[in-house]
């Protein structure tokens, strides 16, 4: 969604009209669940997209016609036999979309483009708002500041979850989806694994912090796609970092000694995840030294991922990369769905 609200920012400085189509809604097999988007101008679809097939085709047509009579627009698709043959799909399904106007040169919307980035920046919980019931007007939010760029009913603050959905009361509607989260990746270790680690998780949106007691390979070139490069003392992280509840961790030092150093203190925060490199024989042998030498008992191991990652059978540095990255998605998935 960053890039697409800095595509949007510059088409309506160009002068384009422009209609940004949301999925509100879907069940069955629809391609592309709630939240799925896609911005189209004069010229038909110009980035995202809402699953590809019969429902994406018909929402360009529709889309179109949004910008000649430049009104918002809600619009059901019940998935016919015809349509799910087209989409490759084994059974039909149902998805509402919600087509939203943006007229050029909109200073409402610009401003709002304009403080998202600031928000994306400072890596911020943030939702955005749709208003779907009257004039398709869009807003922020951030349990910090509240409402940005729209005025909103005070019932509707109790409504934000990492879910994305619609709520409806008192006559008005609005679909409510966090698109950016503060959770972080915090990787201990910059050898070879995670130098193909970092890159795949940037691609799919995770912010990555690297971070290693060599200044070789604490090195912002070895990790352009980083939010952050650190050269740390891995017996006392808590002095270069902060672990939060949205935060993951994934443990990949260059030995057995460095992994329990930091997993004894990475226990003690609330991370939503914890993942450490290394065979099972390898963490036999790291918890029998985190309980002799700090006190942890079996239980507190229940939140410890390791070996680290999806069981596909991987052995290069980039096949585990790809592993680790798997089980990140599909736990932030698991978790946007709480």
């Amino acid at each position: 969604m960053r890039e697409m609200f800095k595509t949007i920012a510059r088409r309506l400085h160009s002068g384009e009209d422009l209609v940004l189509v949301t999925v509100i809604a879907s069940s069955g097999a629809a391609p592309r669940g709630a939240g799925a988007r896609m911005l189209v101008g004069a010229q038909g679809r110009i980035c995202g997209t809402i699953g590809g097939g019969a429902v994406e085709y018909r929402s360009e047509q529709i889309a179109a016609q949004v910008l000649k009579d430049k009104t918002c627009h809600r619009k059901d698709f019940s998935l016919t036999r015809n349509d799910v043959e087209d989409l490759g799909m084994i059974c039909g399904g149902a998805v509402e979309v919600f087509f939203s106007y943006i007229p050029a040169h909109d200073s409402q919307t610009l401003a709002i483009a304009d403080r998202a980035e600031e928000l994306f920046s400072l890596g911020r919980d943030l939702w955005l708002v749709s208003e779907i019931s009257r004039d398709g007007r869009l807003g922020l939010y951030t349990r910090q500041e509240g409402f940005i760029g729209m005025e909103a009913p005070s019932w509707l603050e109790s409504c934000f979850s990492r879910r994305p959905g619609r709520v409806s009361r008192e006559g008005e509607d609005f679909y409510l989806e966090q698109i950016n989260s503060s959770g972080r990746v915090f990787v201990f270790g910059c050898g070879h694994v995670a130098q193909e680690l970092v890159p795949v998780l940037s691609h799919v949106g995770f912010r990555c912090i690297a971070m290693d007691d060599r200044p070789d390979f604490a090195d912002k070139t070895l990790f352009p796609s980083a939010e952050e490069v650190k050269l740390i003392d891995f017996r006392h992280i808590y002095d270069y970092i902060e672990i939060g509840p949205e935060d993951y961790v994934c443990v990949m030092t260059r030995g057995h000694a460095f992994d329990a150093v930091i997993q004894a203190q990475v226990l003690k925060s609330p991370a939503c995840y914890i993942g450490v490199i290394g065979s099972r024989h390898k963490k036999a042998g790291v918890y029998q030294k985190l309980k002799e030498e700090y006190g942890f008992e079996d239980s507190d191991f229940q939140r410890i991922t390791s070996p680290i990652g999806l069981e596909i059978n991987a052995e290069t540095p980039a096949e585990i990369a790809i592993s680790i990255a798997g089980q990140l998605i599909e736990l932030r998935a698991r978790r946007s769905r709480e």
